[in-house]
């Protein structure tokens, strides 16, 4: 299969939604990362997401609509609290986990009784969703396991050959993918960080809890309710170690360990802190107080240090709050939770 990567415009994202239609899988844009598209309602089709992605078949999907109207033909009940958030974040950067309709197919949810729901702010995705007349289930565009791609560019890295067409809208401009909240229950949990914080959804909602699993694996057994849960997500080719601390004891170890690393280290440090490590490889991650800074740049360094050879990877840990949190998570998961506290 040949892959063609357009710009997307109106006629591309008409062609886009003729394939979607028709039961293939498209990549598109998002203000999160770029997501892998089909229709939400075709199981054939959503089945084809998993074998571009190599993705596991228990990983749930987020389902993606462009109208509130077409909540009613996906889930049964929305709570009052998620009412709250759909009316302060949509569109935008969050899922909604709840209740779902019969017609959702299992291969969507995972077989749980419930679904993600989102409705994107990116006017490439809404049009896309309009113009196929379904809503579309879509995890991001980027082999499983890999770094998220936030950029066309790093979808056709992994992507090339396995689907027909990959519409580039330009970079992301959140760089995470979406929060993911539980809303089922009284309290909303977080079960995914991201863009809308924990704090945001306080704010919004009157209370928040953060599922323990957002800086911690599954245990084995346990069933994943979220996209990015059980397995090591985001991770480049290189074995990745997060320090956390205090500044100067952090920078001491990463040093360490870089200086006895027999060859191909790199370190991803907060812009205050580059300075500091001299001639060694370093990489700037964003401002200690713009963590947002390192949200949109996470990503793209870590496929960077792929193309680079990097072999491993020293990183400072960023204060978890607000935002923060989220990347935390993506890196944590990344480096398979190896985190080491000095």
């Amino acid at each position: 299969m040949e892959t063609q990567m357009v710009k997307a415009d109106a006629q591309s994202v008409a062609q886009a939604a003729a394939y979607i239609r028709a039961g293939e899988v498209v990549a598109f844009p998002t203000e999160t990362v770029y997501g892998l598209g089909a229709d939400a309602l075709n199981a054939q089709a959503v089945h084809r997401i998993f074998e571009a992605k190599g993705r596991p078949a228990d990983n749930p999907l987020i389902v993606h609509i462009a109208a509130l109207d077409q909540l009613d033909a996906l889930v049964t009940d929305v709570p009052e609290a998620a009412w709250r958030l759909i009316e302060a974040f949509w569109p935008g950067p969050m899922t909604l986990i709840l209740p779902k309709r019969d017609g959702i197919p299992d291969v969507v949810s995972a077989g749980l009784s419930t679904v993600g729901i989102r409705f994107p702010s990116h006017p490439v995705a809404q049009e896309l969703i309009r113009r196929s007349g379904c809503p579309i289930a879509a995890p991001s565009a980027n082999r499983s396991g890999r770094p998220s791609p936030t950029r066309a560019s790093h979808v056709l890295e992994d992507m090339q050959g396995r689907i027909p067409m990959i519409l580039d809208g330009g970079p992301c401009a959140v760089g995470l993918e979406s929060s993911v909240i539980d809303v089922t229950g009284g309290t909303p949990v977080v079960l995914r960080p991201g863009g809308v914080t924990p704090e945001m959804i306080e704010r919004a909602a009157g209370g928040v809890r953060v599922d323990e699993h957002v800086m911690k694996p599954l245990e084995e057994g346990e069933t994943a309710r979220s996209p990015g849960m059980k397995y090591r997500h985001y991770a480049p080719r290189a074995e990745m170690t997060i320090f956390t601390g205090a500044p100067d004891a952090v920078a001491r170890a990463i040093c360490s360990r870089y200086d006895a690393a027999p060859r191909g280290a790199a370190i991803l440090a907060l812009s205050e802190h580059v300075a500091g490590y001299g001639a060694r490889r370093v990489f700037s991650l964003g401002s200690l107080s713009h963590a947002q800074e390192a949200a949109g740049a996470l990503f793209d360094l870590l496929r960077e240090m792929d193309a680079l050879g990097v072999e491993r990877i020293y990183a400072e840990a960023l204060d978890p709050h607000g935002i923060g949190l989220a990347v935390m998570n993506r890196m944590g998961r990344a480096a398979g939770f190896h985190i080491i506290e000095v």
